[in-house]
């Protein structure tokens, strides 16, 4: 029975599946749709932000974060887990230039979350967090994204979708997707993703697109008008 294995992350059922974790991955495709693109020009992130509420300031509903220069995250899940998982990364980030006076790889910090998220699937007394995140960066392999999720796994895509819906937009990552896209052409196409896992309709003022271009490794977040050219 299910039941008598969900109540402690510390226990296998007879099938080999912690339930608790499973739980917090079922949150996180709930969430709000996110989409990383790789291309050789840099990277883009671009997520839907449209509040839960009319009366909600829009300004403090943020999916996109700076992480670094040259690395930003977005998120789907739980926005009071990825603070915790946002605050340690951007600390990492800094003890990395003061330790080795150089900018961390995105491969090193999506491990270094990864550690943290799994310390959280073997404890008794705590749940894991119920937060995906996609990490974006340029460092010195070149434009990398990568996703942590619940489980405390990271893995490396050319691109990524994570939330609602998120199978439709993948699909349409997969189909439209080039190893020689360019930058502008992976804003439209992350744009685009974000378009068919939303529920409602993506305007300039709904949809946030982050850019970190190859040649200045410098994060950029696209204002309203820049991201109306690119809605098509």
């Amino acid at each position: 029975m299910p039941r008598a294995y969900d109540r402690a992350i510390t226990i296998f059922s007879p099938e080999g599946r912690l339930y608790q974790v499973e739980y917090a991955l079922e949150l996180v495709k709930r969430g709000a749709p996110i989409v990383g693109v790789a291309s050789p020009e840099g990277v883009v992130l671009a997520a839907n932000e449209t509040p839960e509420s009319n009366l909600e300031d829009p300004a403090y509903f943020r999916k996109i974060y700076q992480l670094d220069d040259h690395l930003a995250s977005a998120i789907s899940g739980l926005s009071s887990d990825a603070r915790v998982l946002i605050g340690q990364a951007r600390v990492y980030c800094q003890s990395n230039k003061l330790l080795y006076d150089e900018p961390v790889d995105v491969e090193i910090l999506a491990r270094r979350l990864g550690d943290v998220s799994q310390a959280y699937t073997q404890h008794a007394g705590v749940r894991p967090f119920g937060v995906t995140m996609i990490l974006t960066g340029v460092d010195a392999t070149g434009p990398k994204v990568m996703t942590t999720d619940p489980s405390g796994a990271y893995r490396a895509f050319k691109a990524i979708a994570v939330g609602r819906k998120n199978d439709e937009a993948n699909k349409i990552l997969e189909d439209q997707y080039t190893d020689d896209i360019t930058l502008d052409d992976a804003i439209k196409l992350a744009i685009s993703a974000i378009k068919t896992a939303s529920d409602s309709d993506v305007t300039k003022d709904t949809v946030k697109v982050s850019v970190i271009p190859t040649d200045t490794k410098v994060f950029k977040r696209l204002t309203a008008e820049e991201t109306e050219g690119y809605l098509g």
